[in-house]
C-alpha cells in the first residue's frame, strides 16, 4: 500500500484557511483567516464553520488551554475525611483570663487578656460530606489555636466520653457505624443493624451510647453545642508542677437540642441547617461565643480522681466532684473566604502541642496521636500539608524538614542538620526553650490488656440517665425504640436490651415495650447519685443573640407593629422574619423574608401571628403553626392574630404562648423572656400522648 503523501503548503488554496486557524465575524473586530484561541477552544477559520473535502477538523488535544483547564478541574477533589467529613468552620480570637498561670506555662493560656486566633471546624462523625447536618450523631468541635509558640489543637466532641477505651478498635468501630459495605446505605445514621450488632457485643460503648442517644446528639446551632476534649491531658507551670484536666467549651448561649421530629425535617428541608445558622449568624454580627474551662485533678502516680481512672475515654468526672473553671473565651467572628482552601485541607494533629500541654497514657489519646497524623498524608499529599496557609503556624519555625510532595519553601543553605557548623544565620540551634517533654518514671510491663479500672461499662451510663429531667429520659426512650427498631435482626434487638437492663428497668421496659419485646431481667447499679450538670433542661435563662421569630403576616397586617417588635428584637440580638403568602413587598412597605411555601417551624425559635393576618387560610400556615406548638416553641399574637391560633388548634392559655392587645415593648420582652427558656417545657405533657402513640 502506497504510503500517503501530505499536501505541500503551496497545493493549498489560499482563501481557505487551515484547521488551526479561527475567526470570528468581522463585526467583533477579528479579519477572516486570524488565529485565536479561546476560552471555547479553537475554532475553524470558514465563517460557516464548514470544511472541504479532504480537510480534517482541529487536533483537540493541541489545544494545552483546554487540555490544562480539563486536567485542573478533573482533579478539584481530594480524599475525603473517612470521619467528620461533613463539617462546616469558622475563625474566632480566644482571650485568656490569665487565671491558668498556676496551671500551665503556655502563654495563650497563662497571659491575661492574651489574645490568639483561632479556627474552628465543627462536624459530624458518620456522613459522608453530602449528608444532612441534622442526623443524630456524635458531633465534632476541633479547635487551632494559632499559638506565639506553635499550633495547640484541641480536637474533641460535643460528648465528653467515647465509644471504644483502644484506639485499635477504632476500625471496628467506624465500620460498624457506618453504611452497610454491600450498597452503601443507610446515610450518616446509627440507625442499623452493624451498629447495635456491635455495641451490644462491644458493652464498653454502652456509656456513649446513651450520650448519642440523647438530645445531645441533635444540637439546635453549634452556638448552643458543649464541647469537650475527652481525654485527661497534663499540664505544666513554670515552676515544674504538673496537673491533670479535662477540657470543656461551654456555649455562652446554653446547651439546647432539636426535637427530634425537627431533625428530620431539617434534614429534607434544609441539609445545610447548622453552617447556613453558623454563616449567615456570624455575616449579621450576632457571634457564636464560649468559654473555655477546665476540670483540675492533681497528678497522683495512679492516675485516678475520686475511683475514676482519668486515662479511661469511656468516662467522666462529675463536675460536682471536680466544678470547671473558666480559664478564656471564644468569639466566632469571621467566615471562611474559600471552603475548600480553609474548611476543608484544615489538618487537625493530636500532637500539635506547646510547651505547658502534654498529653497522658490514655491508651485511645496514644492511637490518635498516630492516626490523626497518618490519615491527613494520604488525604492532603503528602507531609507538607502544613505549609498550607490554614495549617501554616502563626510562629517562626525551623524545623529542618526538607523536600517532599508540594513543597512550597525554597530552602537555602547546605546543611539541614543539627548540630552543624556550615548553615550560618539561617540555620540557627534550636531554642532550648521549645516544647521539652516532662521528665515522668515509668514502671510496669507492657501488655495488651486493659486495666480492672476499664471493666465497668454501666455505673457511668445510669449515672447520665439518672442525671437527665424526665423530658431527656423520655427523649431518650424514644430515641433507642427507634433506632432498634430500625434493625431487622431481633436477636440484635433482645441482645441491647439485655445490655440497657443492667443501666436502668425503668428505661428498658419501656424500649421494650415499643418494640414489641419482653423485658429482660438484669442488675443495674445499686445506687448512682446524679450530676445535675448533665441535664440540659434547667430554670436558667439564657442570651438570646442569634434566635429568629417568624411572623406570620399579610395583606392588612400590622405593619407598624412589626416595626415595633423587630426594633425591641433586634436589640437583644434577635432577628425577626417576616412570613407571608407570597414573596416581595408587603403592603409597598415591609419586606417578606418567607413564604407560606418556603418556612417551616424548624428554622424559628418562635412563630408570631400579626394582628390583620388572624383570617389567613392556608394549610401550610396550620402546619407551621401546629409545628412550633408540638415542639415546645414559644407561640404567640397580636390583636386579631389569636383567631388563626385557634383556626389551627392551639389553645391561647396553653404553656408558652403569648396574646396581647399590640405588639408593645411588654409583649417584646414577654418573648424574650420565652426564648431564653430554649423551650416551653411546661407544655410537654399536653404533648405526651402524641409521643406514646409513637410506640414511647
Amino acid at each position: 500500500m502506497p504510503e500517503p503523501t501530505l499536501p505541500s503548503p503551496a497545493s493549498l488554496d489560499p482563501a481557505e484557511s487551515t484547521p488551526l486557524q479561527a475567526s470570528l465575524a468581522p463585526e467583533r473586530g477579528l479579519q477572516t483567516g486570524e488565529a485565536l484561541t479561546t476560552a471555547q477552544g479553537l475554532r475553524l477559520s470558514d465563517t460557516d464553520h464548514s470544511l472541504k473535502a479532504g480537510t480534517r477538523g482541529p487536533a483537540l488535544m493541541e489545544d494545552f488551554h483546554l487540555r490544562e483547564k480539563i486536567t485542573h478541574f478533573d482533579h478539584e477533589r481530594i480524599p475525603e475525611r473517612v470521619v467528620h467529613a461533613r463539617g462546616s468552620g469558622a475563625y474566632g480570637v480566644f482571650t485568656a483570663y490569665g487565671n491558668a498561670a498556676s496551671i500551665t506555662k503556655a502563654g495563650f493560656l497563662a497571659e491575661k487578656n492574651k489574645q490568639t486566633e483561632v479556627f474552628v471546624r465543627f462536624s459530624t462523625v458518620l456522613g459522608s460530606r453530602g449528608s444532612a447536618d441534622t442526623v443524630r450523631d456524635t458531633r465534632g468541635f476541633a479547635t487551632k489555636f494559632y499559638t506565639d509558640e506553635g499550633n495547640f489543637d484541641l480536637v474533641g466532641n460535643n460528648m465528653p466520653v467515647f465509644f471504644i477505651q483502644d484506639g485499635i478498635k477504632f476500625p471496628d468501630l467506624i465500620h460498624a457505624a457506618k453504611w452497610h459495605p454491600d450498597r452503601e446505605i443507610p446515610q450518616a445514621q446509627t440507625a442499623h443493624d452493624t451498629f447495635w450488632d456491635f455495641v451490644s457485643l462491644h458493652t464498653e460503648a454502652t456509656h456513649h451510647v446513651f450520650w448519642a442517644m440523647s438530645d445531645r446528639a441533635i444540637p439546635r446551632s453549634y452556638r448552643t453545642m458543649e464541647g469537650f476534649g475527652v481525654h485527661t491531658f497534663r499540664l505544666v507551670n513554670a515552676a515544674g508542677e504538673t496537673a491533670l484536666v479535662k477540657f470543656h467549651w461551654k456555649p455562652v448561649a446554653g446547651v439546647h437540642s432539636l426535637a427530634w421530629e425537627e431533625a428530620q425535617i431539617a434534614a429534607g428541608v434544609d441539609p445545610d441547617f447548622h453552617r447556613r445558622d453558623l454563616t449567615d449568624s456570624i455575616d449579621a454580627g450576632l457571634f457564636f461565643e464560649y468559654e473555655l474551662g477546665v476540670q483540675v485533678m492533681p497528678d497522683t502516680g495512679d492516675e485516678t480522681f475520686q475511683g475514676i481512672d482519668l486515662l479511661d475515654p469511656t468516662k467522666i468526672v462529675p463536675e460536682e466532684l471536680a466544678p470547671v473553671q473558666p480559664i478564656g473565651k471564644l468569639v466566632l467572628n469571621r467566615n471562611t473566604d474559600n471552603f475548600h482552601a480553609e474548611t476543608e485541607q484544615i489538618a487537625f494533629h493530636m500532637g500539635n502541642l506547646v510547651p505547658g500541654i502534654e498529653v497522658t497514657n490514655d491508651p485511645l489519646l496514644q492511637a490518635r496521636l498516630f492516626s490523626y497524623l497518618d490519615t491527613q498524608l494520604s488525604r492532603l499529599g503528602g507531609p507538607n500539608f502544613t505549609q498550607l496557609p490554614i495549617n501554616r503556624s502563626h510562629a517562626p519555625v525551623n524545623d529542618n524538614l526538607r523536600d517532599g510532595m508540594h513543597q512550597s519553601v525554597v530552602h537555602r543553605g547546605i546543611a539541614p542538620y543539627l548540630p552543624n557548623s556550615l548553615g550560618g544565620p539561617e540555620a540557627p540551634e534550636a531554642d532550648p526553650a521549645g516544647y521539652v517533654h516532662l521528665p515522668k518514671p515509668v514502671q510496669g510491663v507492657k501488655i495488651r490488656e486493659n486495666p480492672a479500672s476499664f471493666a465497668d461499662h454501666y455505673s457511668q451510663a445510669a449515672l447520665f440517665y439518672h442525671s437527665l429531667t424526665p423530658i431527656e429520659q423520655e427523649h431518650m426512650v424514644e430515641a433507642f425504640t427507634f433506632e432498634l427498631g430500625k434493625c431487622y435482626e431481633t436477636p440484635i434487638r433482645e441482645r441491647m436490651l439485655t445490655v440497657l437492663a443492667k443501666v436502668d428497668a425503668g428505661l428498658t421496659a419501656k424500649v421494650a415495650a415499643g418494640l414489641g419485646l419482653p423485658a429482660p431481667q438484669g442488675e443495674p447499679p445499686a445506687e448512682v447519685t446524679p450530676s445535675p450538670a448533665l441535664a440540659q433542661i434547667t430554670d436558667k435563662l439564657w442570651p438570646v443573640a442569634g434566635r429568629i421569630v417568624g411572623v406570620i403576616a399579610g395583606p392588612g397586617a400590622d405593619l407598624s407593629g412589626i416595626d415595633t417588635l423587630r426594633k425591641a428584637l433586634k436589640a437583644q440580638g434577635v432577628v425577626l422574619r417576616v412570613i407571608a403568602p407570597i414573596g416581595g413587598i408587603l403592603d409597598g412597605k415591609e419586606i417578606v423574608e418567607r413564604t407560606f411555601q418556603t418556612a417551616r417551624s424548624v428554622e424559628f425559635d418562635a412563630v408570631l401571628v400579626a394582628d390583620g393576618a388572624g383570617k389567613l387560610v392556608d394549610l401550610q400556615v396550620t402546619v407551621l403553626l401546629q409545628e412550633a406548638f408540638r415542639h415546645a416553641k414559644a407561640i404567640g399574637s397580636w390583636g386579631d392574630g389569636e383567631q388563626l391560633l385557634r383556626t389551627a388548634g392551639i389553645d391561647p392559655a396553653a404553656p408558652g404562648v403569648l396574646t396581647n392587645g399590640d405588639a408593645s415593648k411588654a409583649f417584646a420582652e414577654q418573648l424574650t423572656a420565652a426564648l431564653a427558656k430554649h423551650r416551653a417545657w411546661e407544655r410537654m405533657p399536653l404533648l405526651k400522648p402524641a409521643a406514646s402513640s409513637q410506640g414511647s
